[in-house]
């Protein structure tokens, strides 16, 4: 295969895996990122100190180098980013006014709710309409959810069930939205668990998805995932409805191809509801996960598609076992000492990555960003899996100084 260009929009920890993949096959790499530290520069051919979000510098750059593809993997806001500079130069891609619809709270909800979709009671204001907010949800049943339009990993989210707290849930919304907007939504009363995952478009088809149970930690946060467990237990129909319902947002929208993340739920009525479905790879370690249950790449389908290569052999294949990502996490401020696993958990641990040494600062897990390490486990029942990641306080811990 010749060689090929690519630029990464990101090189952090948890976007090293495609950039490996492509070293792997022997095509020039270039990254960019506002961090100059992150790994993913350093098995790069050249780097750029570039904000993944700068559409325009980042076009300017890709045009500089005559790229011949374009990967944001694992991340939402540098998505829009890597549509734009595709649709721009004729690479392989999506629509980027459809890329931005999904990225964007505000603008996926208006979509859902004009194309019949089930959406919850949802509205969008701007941080000069903060009291006209505050009049507009007074009016809902709580709680309510006060989320940033555009960030990612749970970042900026508040359940709020007091509403005295209204005001300093619109405040933390804002600090982490870019665009300055805020969307206030009614809480859907869910049957199970909230469901995870990874699909894949190619030529338009939803060609493969593989999906799992959502688990989090009211220790700490109980808004931000600690963990995907595979596969899912939903029932298979509602898996159907489920799919059937991403394809008419797929046709709708236009898109094309490439790795889609999934966030959805069933109502106590058995509605299925988007709550998010990202136009990029699962962070989390979920494709890793993928991969060793149902022995799909889909890091090297990525990067493959970025490029337009033929990725037509790519079929629904079923999870086989049982298998989870784990996001390890303090549930209080400290300074890091060091993880506690019980014998258990290290016969269920496949592989780690621990991002803190001791002695590091370390904060409760209130976002993605507040991360100590991941891992992949593989257990030997669902009933083990389940039991164990419901309680995994007591055999992975965090322990502070």
């Amino acid at each position: 295969m010749k060689k090929k260009t690519i630029l990464f929009l990101g090189a952090a920890p948890t976007q090293v895996p495609p950039i490996r993949y492509a070293r792997e096959q022997g095509h020039h790499i270039i990254t960019c990122d506002y961090l100059p530290n992150n790994p993913g520069h350093k098995i790069a051919d050249e780097w750029f100190n570039v904000s993944t979000t700068d559409m325009d510098v980042v076009l300017q750059l890709a045009k500089s180098k005559r790229i011949d593809g374009i990967v944001a993997y694992a991340s939402d806001p540098a998505a829009p980013t890597a549509a734009y500079v595709a649709e721009k130069l004729g690479l392989p891609g999506n629509p980027y006014e459809s890329v931005l619809t999904l990225q964007r709270k505000d603008l996926f909800r208006r979509f859902l709710k004009e194309n019949q979709f089930n959406v919850p009671v949802s509205k969008s204001f701007s941080d000069t309409e903060k009291n006209i907010a505050k009049d507009w949800a007074s009016g809902l049943k709580l709680p309510i959810f006060v989320k940033p339009v555009d960030s990612s990993g749970s970042k900026g989210v508040t359940e709020v069930k007091d509403f005295s707290l209204y005001d300093q849930a619109f405040d933390h919304a804002l600090h982490y939205s870019r665009a300055k907007k805020v969307v206030i939504e009614e809480k859907i009363i869910k049957k199970g668990h909230q469901v995870a995952g990874d699909g894949f478009i190619v030529d338009g088809r939803l060609a493969f998805r593989c999906w799992a149970n959502e688990n989090f930690d009211s220790l700490c946060n109980g808004l931000v995932p600690i963990g995907q467990t595979f596969p899912t237990t939903h029932a298979l129909e509602l898996q159907e409805v489920a799919h059937t319902e991403t394809q008419r947002l797929l046709d709708l929208l236009g898109m094309k191809q490439g790795a889609l993340n999934f966030d959805f739920v069933f109502s106590d009525q058995d509605e299925f509801y988007f709550l998010e479905l990202g136009p990029r790879n699962g962070g989390c370690k979920i494709p890793e996960v993928i991969k060793y249950a149902t022995g799909v790449d889909l890091i090297k389908y990525t990067v493959d598609a970025a490029l337009g290569l033929d990725c037509s052999a790519l079929k629904p294949t079923p999870a086989n076992g049982y298998w989870s990502s784990y996001m390890v996490h303090a549930i209080e401020n400290g300074c890091f000492k060091e993880i506690y696993l019980s014998d258990r958990a290290r016969r269920c641990i496949v592989e780690q990555d621990i991002y803190v040494t001791k002695g590091d600062a370390v904060k409760m897990f209130s976002g993605s960003n507040d991360t100590l390490g991941e891992m992949i486990m593989q257990f030997s029942s669902n009933s083990e899996m389940q039991e164990m990641i419901s309680a995994m306080e007591k055999d992975i811990k965090v322990i502070l100084e």
